[in-house]
């Protein structure tokens, strides 16, 4: 079938809750990826940087298919011999007591909500029913009726409300917006060290190291959510370890399994993550041996082939080689590691006509929040192939 034909059956039996770009992929192998007609284009999105070890790693394949082989799912009304595993491994590498084990960005997001608040109420004593979390505006955790509740985007809200209860927002970037919401119901504070979404949106420096003075000095719960920005996209395992910050409770996802399955998790300490008993919360999925398996090699690619490491030199390399292309079109390039977003002016039309142009130029690149072109490649890249980029991101810059 031609790409066009594939485009048509999911547009005529799919839900339109998504708007692609019109190519149709079938193959990937590191940080390029092939169209139905077999054209070549390097992925410079990394399905929103879950695939950081590049497509198919052949190390994550060996340990899916072997996994596979034995025993994919128990639920959680059993052990299973990778679980332990991956959490021993996780809290090795992160220096966490603790992990819960889920699915998806959003379902980890949700259980460490869950988890804040059933700790306001039994360890800080706060008024049952009574808690507050503080989050930004501009903020993406994920899109199920109590994260859109707290989104500041009516997009993501319009027509789906009433909305869950006990959230307030502050102006991203101003720690003292934060402080200045601060009451006695006050349990958490829950932000991104980057809004992806938003528009790779880079807060000062030190901004995330006064949040989390001010959490402390407060007694409340500074949680992260580094589903997009963990497990090396930054150039650190987090992208709070910019600011030497430690958030009580850490969200990943996406990397965790590099790209095969969907696996994430919290990360906390004892006294916070112990707090769950049996039955209060759980997923048929979260944990299967299959995922968890998964998970182990994807995080022994990321740190035993350096790729943390080669985020931090490449994505120095690639925001500097952008810098150089004419900036007639280009309001600001913002960058830390490989996240970096080139905001278009306004004047020019938005960002999704270069993205166009750079999927015609061989780039898969995605627009966001309308003006901004996101590049978050694989952490393999490298220079020649940043080098071959270039151009190319230039002439797709260039057309009217």
């Amino acid at each position: 079938m031609k790409s066009t034909q594939f485009i048509k059956l999911e547009n005529e039996y799919g839900a339109h809750n998504y708007k692609p770009l019109e190519v149709v992929l079938e193959r990937g192998e590191g940080v390029w990826v092939y169209d139905t007609e077999g054209n070549k284009y390097l992925d410079c999105l990394s399905a929103y940087s879950a695939i950081n070890q590049g497509h198919v790693h052949p190390k994550i394949l060996a340990a899916l298919i072997d996994q596979a082989k034995k025993l994919t799912l128990t639920s959680r009304a059993f052990y299973n011999n990778q679980l332990p595993l991956m959490y021993q491994e996780l809290c090795l590498l992160t220096g966490y007591e603790m992990a819960i084990a889920m699915n998806s960005g959003a379902e980890a997001v949700e259980t460490a909500l869950k988890i804040v608040r059933k700790y306001a109420y039994q360890v800080r004593g706060i008024e049952t029913e009574k808690a507050e979390i503080i989050v930004a505006d501009g903020n993406f955790h994920g899109r199920t009726i109590t994260i859109v509740s707290f989104s500041s985007d009516p997009l993501y809200r319009d027509d789906f409300g009433p909305f869950t209860p006990g959230f307030v927002s502050a102006p991203y970037n101003d720690a003292q917006a934060i402080e200045n919401l601060i009451n006695k119901h006050t349990v958490g504070v829950l932000i991104e060290p980057i809004q992806g979404e938003a528009g790779v949106i880079i807060p000062d420096y030190g901004y995330m190291k006064q949040v989390a003075d001010i959490c402390q000095r407060n007694d409340i719960l500074l949680i992260a959510d580094e589903i997009q920005t963990g497990l090396g996209r930054t150039g650190r395992l987090f992208a709070c370890d910019h600011d030497n910050v430690r958030p009580e409770v850490m969200i990943i996802g996406k990397a965790l399994s590099g790209g095969f399955y969907p696996v994430s998790a919290v990360l906390a300490d004892k006294k916070i993550l112990g707090l769950f008993t049996p039955g209060e919360h759980g997923s048929t999925f979260g944990g299967n041996p299959l995922g968890a398996a998964v998970a182990r090699a994807a995080i022994k690619v990321l740190t035993e082939e350096h790729l943390i490491e080669n985020a931090a030199n490449m994505g120095e390399y690639f925001a500097e080689r952008l810098s150089k292309i004419p900036q007639k079109k280009i309001k600001e390039i913002r960058a830390k590691g490989l996240m970096i977003g080139v905001e278009i002016k306004e004047e020019f039309g938005g960002a999704r006509k270069y993205c166009e142009h750079l999927r015609d130029q061989g780039i898969l690149a995605k627009e966001t929040h309308d003006t901004t072109i996101r590049f978050a490649p694989p952490l393999i890249i490298n220079r020649q192939t940043i080098d071959w980029a270039i151009p190319r991101i230039q002439a797709a810059l260039a057309i009217d």
